[in-house]
């Protein structure tokens, strides 16, 4: 998974980003579960890219809401 661009995230409607929301919130909570049962996860970074993906996609709505 590659991390999300915000000029990317900017060009999405409200719906996608809900959903692109979801689903990295789903990804995160995956892969935080196979990181707490010992296992590792498919790539290092993983974990931070997502929450910094989460946190880019919250940083808009935020955004868009002030607007």
């Amino acid at each position: 998974m590659a991390a999300l661009k915000i000029a990317d995230i900017r060009n999405m409607s409200a719906e996608e980003r809900n959903e692109k929301l979801k689903e990295l919130r789903n990804e995160l909570m995956h892969e935080r579960g196979v990181s707490a049962m010992g296992g590792a996860p498919s790539s290092p970074g993983i974990i931070r890219s997502i929450r910094t993906s989460i946190a880019r996609i919250l940083t808009v709505q935020k955004e868009e809401e002030k607007l």
